[in-house]
């Protein structure tokens, strides 16, 4: 299985074995491209080629840090700010983030001057688990405590569901993993993420 192009890269298979993998390698046509992140290292998929192989943590929120209220204004997104979500994520590079990627989940973020400076919202999702993701601020309204506010009410929400939050985040990115040990979230696990390709 795999998400819409439009909505995301990632993919999986159901297990290692030659079928589920030729299954796998079916979802990626010529010149497109799939994330899978696995426990383990994923095989590269028949006919596919490997773009890059890394590490990526895994962590998750039981309970949140107490924390104060935000000192500014926070707003839901919607489907109108997706053209200047979009462009956000594509400057700053949260991860991937794709035309309907915004659709996955609820989204909410800081306007300055009437334009998007920062967000934050969900993507994946698993029985009992949301995953927060898209978190980026503009370079130009960095220090500003964006980040970790709108990670915080967007992991609060998803505690108010009974529900537990979690995110992935590359090891080598400190900042980020700072603000989100700070806010209480925890490292769950090393996980294997690997990008495949089919050659066009």
């Amino acid at each position: 299985m795999r998400f819409a192009p439009e909505y995301g890269v990632f993919a999986a298979a159901a297990d290692g074995s030659p079928e589920s993998q030729a299954a796998l390698a079916a979802l990626c046509p010529a010149g497109d491209g799939i994330a899978v992140v696995e426990a383990d290292e994923a095989p590269t998929p028949p006919g596919l080629a490997v773009v890059e192989r890394g590490v990526i943590w895994q962590m998750l929120a039981e309970t949140l840090a107490p924390g104060d209220a935000p000192g500014f204004a926070v707003a839901p997104l919607t489907d109108a700010d997706g053209p200047e979500m979009l462009a956000l994520a594509t400057l700053t590079k949260p991860g991937p983030f794709f035309e309907r990627t915004h659709r996955l989940g609820d989204f909410i973020g800081v306007k300055v001057d009437g334009r998007l400076a920062a967000m934050a919202g969900e993507r994946m999702r698993a029985p009992g688990f949301t995953e927060v993701s898209g978190v980026c601020t503009h370079p130009d309204h960095r220090g500003r405590g964006y980040a970790a506010a709108l990670t915080r009410i967007v992991a609060a929400n998803i505690l108010a569901r009974g529900e537990t939050p979690f995110m992935h985040v590359f090891p080598s990115n400190a900042g980020a993993i700072s603000v989100y040990q700070a806010l209480g979230f925890r490292l769950r696990r090393e996980m294997k993420l690997a990008v495949f390709s089919r050659p066009g």
